[in-house]
């Protein structure tokens, strides 16, 4: 089954996108794809330089790895993990040298430096997605994709998590797209493209 349908998109480094549009449009998709995560069936895409859909699945994650911070709705931090343990362990599969002390750095960005020894149960919804902020940003990557981040928090959190968000995305000059049912939050992107039925409907 296809989902998208001749996608032609440029982002430009350093821009924040917003990616709108209908639940099933295609949004996480296209982010995905974006984040070598899925492959197309044709076409290609391109990012840092590389076309991702050359790449092998340990280049793809090398790349990941190196250049890319990922925020989903869902958390994803590991239950049996400390916060700090699960922002330390990716940095520390890197080969960082100041793996601990760069993950108690961006816990302390993200106001959690007082429950960096706590695991994800012990933490709020909130909480776990600035843990989850604290590891996309720990890598001091190139570029943030984050999908629905605050889809699952009440409105006060969700303020509270774009606003980090975006502070990251400044503080390492790097591109954001974001996916967002949110057209507030959609208008503090320099960009917004709307799709619909896996097709760019509009941009602006």
């Amino acid at each position: 089954m296809q989902i998208l349908h001749g996608i032609t998109l440029d982002v430009h480094r350093g821009e924040t996108l917003g990616l709108v549009g209908p639940s099933g449009s295609g949004k996480s998709s296209l982010l995905m794809l974006m984040g070598g995560l899925e492959q197309v069936s044709s076409g290609r895409v391109m990012a840092l330089g590389q076309d991702l859909s050359a790449l092998n699945e340990d280049q793809l994650a090398r790349l990941r790895r190196d250049n890319f911070g990922i925020v989903f709705q869902s958390f994803h931090l590991i239950p049996t993990m400390t916060a700090l343990e699960n922002v330390a362990t990716p940095l520390e599969l890197a080969g960082v040298a100041d793996a601990r002390e760069r993950a108690e750095r961006e816990l302390a960005t993200v106001g959690l430096s007082a429950r960096a020894g706590h695991y994800p149960s012990q933490l709020s919804g909130g909480e776990q997605q600035r843990v989850a902020l604290a590891r996309a940003a720990a890598p001091r990557p190139a570029i943030i994709l984050a999908d629905e981040p605050t889809g699952n928090l009440d409105s006060r959190n969700g303020v509270a998590i774009i606003d980090l968000l975006f502070g990251l995305r400044d503080r390492h000059d790097a591109t954001l797209v974001l996916v967002t049912h949110d057209a507030e939050l959609a208008r503090r992107c320099d960009r917004v493209v709307s799709l619909r039925d896996g097709r760019i409907e509009a941009a602006a």
